[in-house]
């Protein structure tokens, strides 16, 4: 698996392998970044890759949350992060995101 951001991708091991929660989201981006690696993965859905990860190694359905996390990881240390970026943030209707979109976050604007 191509890792770009080595040192990140291990702090962030490091740091979120204590507990189940957190750790199965390092289990599921190190998935999602393996399959990305393949070649029937050449075109991708981001949120059905993150689905077939998580079903892939039986992490027991991680949430929104979990998965925004996860797209986060994958965007800044695999080689294919820019374009997993871009894919997420526009799955979710924001193609001009600097950042990766939240999806547990919801913003409500007043009707006009």
């Amino acid at each position: 698996m191509p890792i770009t951001q080595q040192e990140d991708w291990n702090k962030w091991v490091e740091n979120n392998s204590k507990d189940p929660y957190s750790k199965a989201c390092i289990d599921v981006a190190r998935e999602v970044m393996r399959l990305l690696d393949l070649p029937e993965h050449e075109k991708f859905n981001p949120n059905n890759i993150i689905t077939l990860a998580d079903d892939n190694i039986d992490a027991g359905g991680i949430t929104g949350f979990m998965a925004g996390c996860v797209a986060q990881m994958v965007s800044h240390c695999h080689s294919r992060g820019p374009e997993f970026k871009a894919a997420w943030n526009e799955s979710y209707g924001a193609p001009d995101a600097k950042g990766v979109v939240n999806p547990a976050i919801v913003t409500l604007k007043e009707k006009e």
